[in-house]
């Protein structure tokens, strides 16, 4: 296994991992930033009130991109195992 081979087998697990995860983190973040918005103006500091909208906003992102990321994972498991041979040599 060569240096080369190393750097894009690193390089395809981060893009992978950033692919999958940004989607989620993105709206945690928005969702959160729009909270936090919202709690400011109007002097409320509830902590069910930032968690609760996250973990529903997460749940229906899971929901309607979930076939999505489990096609990404299993293409991405698919490459790395075919090429599995190449790596041992």
């Amino acid at each position: 296994m060569t240096e080369g081979m190393v750097i894009e087998l690193a390089k395809g697990a981060v893009s992978t991992t950033l692919m999958l995860a940004g989607p989620l983190l993105l709206v945690s973040l928005a969702v959160g930033l729009l909270i936090s918005v919202f709690q400011a103006a109007t002097q409320i500091n509830e902590m069910t009130l930032t968690f609760v909208p996250k973990v529903v906003a997460t749940a229906v992102l899971l929901a309607v991109l979930g076939p999505w990321m489990m096609g990404t994972m299993l293409n991405y498991t698919a490459q790395l195992f075919a090429s599995l041979d190449g790596f041992v040599r």
